[in-house]
């Protein structure tokens, strides 16, 4: 599970150039002058070299972001100033009181407050070690955390509870210990919290397990199972059905080979093709995976060829292409995580080849049949903005799929610093 469904939360994670996930939650005292009205706040995780930062913007309702006063915000641990190659390296909690980072430079988790204003502040004793080595990706469900690292030192899933005032305390005898070149690239809970799923993009595996009442996991028969593609990358479980998980395949040879997956989960875990899974992308490097909150529409961004593909998704979990927008005029090869707005309006892209968000308004509103994206005139933040606003900081989006809509370009991007990256 990613972020809380909640009004004005949105979780952005990406991992290419830098990592960097963002993660918007609902506004409230944060004053701005503004034009457009705040409808929430953005965090983007930087994986800063050294001292790790976050740093912190308000959401407008026209889809523009304006960082907020004292971003950026120390995480309490340290980056490594290059990119995870993961999604969801940033989460908030169900109850949108806490941000939980990854610091991938010291092994360890950090929790920050969210307060009323949407600034951040470190929890006392937020700062635990992650249990492993280059932790890279957070899954959230209730009170339970659990990180997945990736190093060859120490590459596992380790679980944690998450206190009331913030801390987290690890779960003895919840880690899984992984293959040395496992290189986890993403680990999630489904929508009841029942489930988890891990990829493999090393060995192009993917784990699946089910969760007991202690918080342990539970390894699927069979588990891990064969991907259906090479590098199996970005994953979802779809909101409306816990049992269906749709996973990219990005490291596929050649141009335009990539195809995203689509699963059933059983009861104990075990997973099984859907229809006629893999479905084709016909792009190159499908890796961030979003699926609209009503659950009828998949986006994943192709990092290799720049593009956005639309599918629809059939009840039973089949997948149909339904096109692809590009990610800017000026290519978006290099563009990593995607997400949608709570309101469906606005789909953020990483487009970390120029260092660049690109902001694209979702053309059509719910009710609509084909998603179309197009980019506006608030689509990209440039980097001198960024830069006198929140020195060199990054910021993501969001990004939602209605019925019948594209996805059309919002504006100008805003550039990102260096350290840009993400599963927003």
């Amino acid at each position: 599970m990613r972020s809380p469904r909640k009004p004005g939360a949105v979780l952005l994670g990406l991992a290419a150039a830098a990592a960097v996930a963002a993660v918007a939650v609902p506004a409230s005292a944060s004053a701005s002058t503004y034009p457009s009205p705040v409808v929430g706040h953005v965090y983007v995780y930087d994986n800063t070299a050294g001292a790790n930062t976050i740093a912190a913007f308000d959401r407008h309702a026209d889809g523009t972001l304006t960082p907020e006063a004292g971003s950026p915000f120390a995480a309490g641990g340290a980056g490594t100033g290059a990119g995870l190659a993961s999604q969801g390296a940033l989460q908030i909690s169900p109850d949108g009181r806490f941000l939980i980072a990854v610091d991938a430079g010291s092994n360890q988790i950090s929790v920050l407050r969210i307060r009323h204003d949407g600034s951040l502040s470190l929890v006392p004793g937020g700062v635990v070690s992650s249990g492993g080595d280059q932790p890279v990706s957070v899954a959230v469900h209730g009170d339970l955390v659990y990180v997945a690292n990736s190093g060859t030192g120490g590459s596992n899933f380790t679980g944690f509870r998450l206190g009331f005032f913030g801390q987290l305390q690890p779960i003895p005898g919840s880690t899984v210990t992984l293959p040395g070149n496992a290189q986890p690239g993403d680990v999630l809970f489904n929508g009841t919290g029942t489930k988890v799923a891990g990829t493999l993009v090393g060995t192009s595996r993917i784990d699946s397990f089910t969760v007991g009442s202690g918080g342990r996991l539970t390894a699927a028969p069979g588990s891990p199972f064969t991907a259906q593609g090479l590098g199996p990358f970005g994953s979802e479980f779809r909101p409306t059905n816990p049992d269906q998980l749709f996973v990219s395949n990005a490291h596929n040879v050649g141009a335009g080979p990539g195809t995203i997956s689509a699963f059933s989960d059983s009861a104990n875990g075990t997973l099984s093709s859907i229809g006629s899974s893999p479905f084709a992308d016909l792009q190159t490097a499908p890796c961030w995976v979003e699926i609209s909150h009503d659950g009828r529409f998949l986006f994943t961004v192709n990092t290799g060829s720049g593009e956005i593909s639309r599918y629809s998704i059939a009840p039973g979990g089949t997948l149909t292409l339904l096109g692809s927008t590009p990610v800017g005029a000026t290519g978006g090869v290099g563009a990593v995580d995607a997400r949608l707005s709570p309101d469906g309006r606005y789909l953020f892209v990483d487009e970390s080849r120029i260092g660049a968000v690109g902001a694209f308004a979702v053309n059509g509103g719910p009710g609509a049949q084909r998603p179309r994206l197009a980019v506006g005139r608030h689509g990209r933040s440039t980097r001198d903005e960024r830069r006198r606003a929140s020195r060199h900081h990054h910021h993501t989006g969001d990004l939602a799929c209605p019925r019948r809509c594209r996805l059309l370009p919002a504006g100008r991007p805003w550039r990102r610093g260096r350290q840009l990256r993400n599963r927003w």
